[in-house]
C-alpha cells in the first residue's frame, strides 16, 4: 500500500467536516431530519477514523506526537480551565459579537437543534468536539507544521479553516466567532500539548451552549 502525501491528509482533515456539513445541510429541511444528522455523525466517525490510520501509516507520525497520551491530573485541570473560561468569559461575549456586527447569530440553527431528541444532541457534541480537536488540533496542525516549518503559520491556516468548517451548518456570525475561539483552542493546545485536554474542554463547551441552553429554553416554553 503506497503512501498517502501528508499534503492530502491534511487535506481530508481540514475539509472533511465542512464538506459532510453541507451533506447534512443539504440532504434534510428545517429543521433537520434526525436520519440524516446521525448519518452525518457516523461519517465524521468514519472520516476520524480513516485520517488516524492514513496519518499512523508507514510509521512517519505517532499518535503521542498529536498530544494522545494517558489522561492524568494536569489533563483534568488544564480542561477545567479552559472550560471554564470559554463557558464563563469568552463564550458570552462571543455569542453576543454577530449581533454586535450586524450579522445572523447563533439563534435559527440552536433553534432547528432544540426540536431534535436530547441523546442525539448528546452524541453530536461527543463526536463533534473530538473529531474536531483529533482532526485540526492533532493531526493537521502536526502535518501542516511538519510542511510549512513553523507552528505558529501552521496554527494560522488551521484556525481560518476552522471558522470555515462551521460556515454551512451555522453561518457567517457563528463562523465569525469559532475563529476566535478556534484560535484560543489552538494557543491553548501549543502551550501544554495535550490532546485530550482539549477534547474535553470543547465537549464541556459545546455541552452547555448545544444541550443545556436549548433544554432550558424547551422547558420554559412548557411552564
Amino acid at each position: 500500500m503506497e503512501q498517502m502525501p501528508d499534503i492530502l491528509i491534511a487535506a481530508l482533515a481540514l475539509a472533511g467536516p465542512p464538506l459532510i456539513a453541507v451533506y447534512g445541510t443539504r440532504m434534510s429541511a428545517r429543521p433537520a431530519a434526525l436520519s440524516t444528522n446521525l448519518l452525518c455523525q457516523a461519517m465524521l466517525l468514519g472520516l476520524v477514523a480513516l485520517v488516524l490510520v492514513l496519518f499512523n501509516f508507514g510509521g512517519r507520525y505517532s499518535l503521542s506526537s498529536i498530544g494522545f497520551q494517558a489522561p492524568d491530573l494536569g489533563t483534568l485541570l488544564w480542561a477545567a480551565g479552559m472550560a471554564a473560561f470559554f463557558i464563563l468569559a469568552l463564550g458570552p461575549l462571543l455569542m453576543r459579537l454577530p449581533h454586535w456586527l450586524g450579522l445572523s447569530g447563533f439563534e435559527a440553527t440552536l433553534s432547528d437543534l432544540s426540536r431534535l431528541p436530547v441523546w442525539y444532541l448528546i452524541i453530536a457534541v461527543l463526536i463533534g468536539g473530538a473529531a474536531e480537536e483529533i482532526l485540526y488540533r492533532g493531526v493537521a496542525l502536526a502535518i501542516l507544521t511538519s510542511l510549512l516549518g513553523d507552528a505558529y503559520v501552521a496554527a494560522a491556516v488551521i484556525v481560518l479553516a476552522f471558522g470555515l468548517a462551521h460556515l454551512p451548518l451555522w453561518g457567517p456570525g457563528p463562523a465569525l466567532t469559532t475563529v476566535i475561539s478556534g484560535a484560543a483552542l489552538t494557543v491553548f493546545f501549543l502551550w501544554h500539548g495535550d490532546l485530550f485536554a482539549n477534547i474535553i474542554a470543547h465537549v464541556a463547551t459545546d455541552f452547555v451552549g448545544i444541550v443545556l441552553g436549548p433544554l432550558r429554553e424547551a422547558l420554559r416554553r412548557r411552564e
